[in-house]
């Protein structure tokens, strides 16, 4: 069976076929760090990291690009089209790249703490300015971009009357311009309907740079395609992303580059569906957020206890990446206690000898295990549905149990099987998968001086010294220790 994938523009399951074969390239949109990653955030990542281990599996060279946005990213709907990372920088009294620092190092940490494998290249869109002024140059130079007052706008509606506008998201021209608002700020475009590829910085704006249109800064969907292109050519195999990112910026990715390019940058669109929170989707605009550092500390009200790194990584992976998935503190905890009881029958797995038996003594048995084992690659080709591999393992674990405590008797199964069931969990459990054990080594000398160090921070708090207090739970927070506060005023601690 080869390897079919959802293309969000077609609406269909597409069979894979790379544009050079044997190789992948794949685009998905990294995050603006203008602030702390939330569970939310975690869901594309993981996910697209399991596209990418998946496909390194099948055999491709995959180059995988995810990029930072690090400056631009500002909401059409604003009401002045703020660059997100300068307002924020304002607020923290930060320097801009002080802050895109700041968050870019929290970012990584905790990719490192869900076992996320690293992007092939990771370019930021302060990095690629002439990139994008050059592709602006080239969008107005075909005719589908206009300057005014140093800012430079798409001219959406001439678009729309040439080219498809809108298949990706299912929006038309028509509905977009009845549902557009009237906006502050907004009497520079034409149309309603057009976005900006390029605006001008007002005085007080710390981060510009010198365009052939005045200083400025660039548009949000503009950096994508920029740095796309560069480095996956013109058109490329995979471009992913969360849902919420089909409108606008995919489409309005998909406008700029079939300007600049004359073709179509994408064959697969890929786009994981929401983590919500009682029905609405997660997000800041809603301050229904829980920062990723709360979710390994425990430190939210939703929250009753702290969550491993691989807990949350495997409550992800529980749902097809295109389902919803709806967070609650009960659901987690069912995740904790289900993927602690996989992981100790793939640790006994692993522990069973081998013997010498060509022939299973139930064939009934051995061809039920050899179903589901080799059902793995087959749900993994069908869109990469991994909560089918993970029913699949649940329904062998109990044979794996039994097996350990005799219940099965030994020669049951051939060897052939059981090395089988041995490579299969191995290699999809932690190389596709991604997932790790929950614990740590033991170190008498390391969990010492924590325990001191929780010594202190209790007298700190005592003495009302919180701003001590607090520099000990975030180094050790940093440092992969996360410290509960319980109610009675004592203190725990366990690692991330």
């Amino acid at each position: 069976m080869s390897l079919k994938i959802y293309n969000s523009f077609s609406r269909t399951k597409e069979t894979f076929v790379p544009i050079t074969p044997g190789y992948v390239g794949m685009y998905v949109c990294g995050p603006t760090v203008s602030g702390e990653s939330h569970l939310g955030h975690a869901r594309p990542y993981i996910s697209f990291d399991v596209v990418n281990r998946y496909l390194k599996y099948l055999g491709y060279r995959v180059r995988y690009v995810r990029n930072i946005t690090d400056a631009g990213h500002f909401e059409e709907e604003g009401r002045e089209s703020e660059d997100k990372v300068s307002k924020k920088a304002l607020l923290e009294k930060l320097e801009p790249m002080e802050l895109v620092q700041k968050y870019s190092n929290l970012y990584h940490w905790a990719m490192k703490q869900f076992n996320c494998t690293e992007p092939s290249i990771e370019p930021t869109a302060t990095g690629h300015i002439i990139e994008q002024i050059v592709m602006i140059e080239k969008i107005i130079s075909a005719g589908y971009a206009y300057e005014k007052n140093g800012s430079v706008y798409f001219d959406v509606k001439k678009y729309a009357a040439n080219y498809d506008y809108g298949k990706l998201s299912g929006r038309i021209i028509e509905d977009l311009l009845e549902t557009t608002r009237e906006l502050d700020g907004q009497e520079e475009k034409r149309d309603r309907a057009d976005f900006a590829l390029w605006k001008a910085a007002p005085p007080e704006h710390i981060m510009r740079w010198k365009s052939p249109w005045g200083e400025g800064f660039p548009g949000w969907h503009i950096e994508c395609s920029a740095m796309a292109t560069k480095y996956l050519g013109e058109t490329f195999d995979i471009h992913g992303g969360g849902m919420d990112l089909q409108f606008p910026h995919h489409e309005s990715e998909i406008a700029q580059s079939t300007i600049c390019n004359k073709v179509a940058p994408v064959n697969y669109w890929m786009h994981n569906n929401m983590i919500t929170i009682n029905g609405r989707k997660m997000g800041k605009s809603y301050n229904n957020v829980i920062k990723l550092t709360e979710m390994f500390s425990g430190n939210h009200p939703l929250l009753s206890q702290p969550f491993h790194p691989m807990t949350i990584r495997f409550f992800i992976l529980q749902s097809h990446y295109r389902s919803t998935l709806d967070f609650s503190n009960e659901a987690l905890l069912a995740s904790e206690k289900a993927f602690k009881r996989l992981w100790e029958a793939y640790e006994v797995l692993q522990s069973l000898p081998i013997g010498a038996h060509e022939d299973a003594k139930d064939e009934q048995l051995e061809a039920k295990l050899l179903k589901w084992l080799l059902e793995f690659d087959e749900f993994m080709d069908d869109d990469f549905s991994t909560p089918k591999i993970l029913a699949n393992m649940f329904e062998i674990a109990p044979i794996i149990n039994s097996l350990k405590d005799g219940l099965i008797p030994e020669g049951t199964l051939s060897s052939s099987t059981l090395l089988l069931m041995k490579q299969k969990f191995a290699i999809f459990l932690e190389d596709i998968l991604g997932l790790q054990g929950m614990n740590g080594p033991k170190n008498a000398q390391f969990e010492g001086m924590i325990d001191l160090l929780i010594a202190i921070r209790k007298d700190a708090k005592a003495k009302k010294d919180f701003a001590t207090s607090d520099r000990i739970r975030l180094q050790l927070l940093e440092l992969g220790i996360h410290i509960n506060d319980e109610k009675d005023g004592n203190m725990s601690w366990g690692r991330i």
